[in-house]
């Protein structure tokens, strides 16, 4: 402008310092890490660790919720309702077996055999190393002999005939055969419920459990649709089929979970019962392991969403404002 004779030189270097000053960034540079910094706090004073803003703002995309079954909408608090034991062979061989190779193994159904066998009876048990086969039980050495515990998966692997057993609520752990069965939350309902009042489109459980406990399940919670029999490979795939992988996210607990949280747009792991493993790979952790933090969670991000973009129009906006009064003089650098 003083080139073309409007205004000093010293005039309008004094306007180009006020729009130097005024277009620094240090508003957005230091509201918007904060409010995503306040919607973390948020979530860890409702139980929920959020490990980063990026999270928060996943959730946005969010369509579809899958959850795990066993640990996850259930309390993963399992008890022993029968034992069927195969012909020539008593009750307590077949739990006696059971603890034999359970006994090293933290899964919830492992814990609810050890609770319910009788002491091990000669059985060396630190004798025993016992191996985990990802989705379908455990496998050990005694004595000899090779012992399988498991689902009929495992069995169908070793050569074994599956028998036929009467439809129950519990899972199924073949020895011989014994059946725990697991205890839906409380809380599983109303979250359900608030999911959907949030937008949610489908709501999905994914889970290694039989067809016929997760049908009770699923229809006690009103989902959408469900998915049983699956390995952990499976529930991958199956994650996949739900939709673009930004757009899903998935609750589980357990250690075969841990692919299907890190392949999931969002990954919400349960603290309380859940393995290392889902805990490391999760996006969030739900302290308490109560379903109820899910609609919380969302709630935090849409609310976080809001601030951040109330940060973004009011620094853009007042910085405009001021560029304006500056250029035309009506502003100087102690307001800039």
């Amino acid at each position: 402008p003083p080139l073309a004779g409007h205004g000093t030189f010293s005039e309008w270097l004094y306007r180009a310092l006020v729009l130097l000053v005024i277009s620094c960034p240090c508003a957005l540079v230091i509201s918007i890490p904060l409010g995503y910094f306040g919607g973390i706090g948020a979530a860890s004073k409702k139980g929920i660790l959020v490990k980063g803003g990026h999270v928060l703002d996943a959730l946005h995309n969010i369509k579809t919720v899958a959850f795990d079954k066993t640990g996850t909408l259930t309390k993963g608090v399992f008890e022993v309702t029968r034992v069927l034991p195969a012909e020539g062979v008593s009750e307590e061989d077949v739990l006696k077996a059971a603890r034999l190779v359970e006994s090293r193994s933290t899964h919830p159904i492992a814990r609810a055999i050890m609770k319910t066998a009788p002491g091990s009876h000669g059985f060396a048990l630190e004798a025993v190393e016992s191996k985990e086969i990802p989705g379908k039980g455990l496998s050990a050495g005694h004595k000899g002999r090779t012992l399988l515990v498991g689902n009929a998966l495992l069995l169908q692997d070793a050569g074994i005939s599956v028998p036929t057993l009467s439809a129950g609520q519990g899972s199924i752990v073949y020895v011989g055969a014994i059946e725990v069965s697991d205890v839906l939350r409380p809380e599983s309902a109303p979250a359900i419920k608030s999911l959907r009042g949030q937008g949610i489109e489908r709501l999905v459980m994914l889970t290694g459990d039989r067809p016929e406990s997760a049908a009770i399940v699923a229809k006690e919670l009103h989902l959408d649709e469900y998915r049983a029999g699956l390995l952990p490979e499976g529930k991958a795939a199956a994650l996949e089929s739900l939709g673009p992988r930004q757009s899903v996210l998935f609750v589980g607990d357990g250690i075969n979970d841990a692919p299907v949280l890190a392949l999931s747009g969002v990954g919400v792991a349960m603290g309380g019962l859940g393995s290392e493993a889902a805990i490391e790979v999760a996006d969030a952790v739900i302290l308490d392991d109560s379903p109820s933090r899910l609609p919380e969670m969302f709630s935090i991000a849409a609310k976080t969403r809001v601030v951040v973009w109330q940060n973004i129009v009011m620094a853009l906006g007042i910085k405009g404002l001021f560029m304006i009064l500056g250029i035309v003089g009506l502003s100087g650098l102690w307001e800039a």
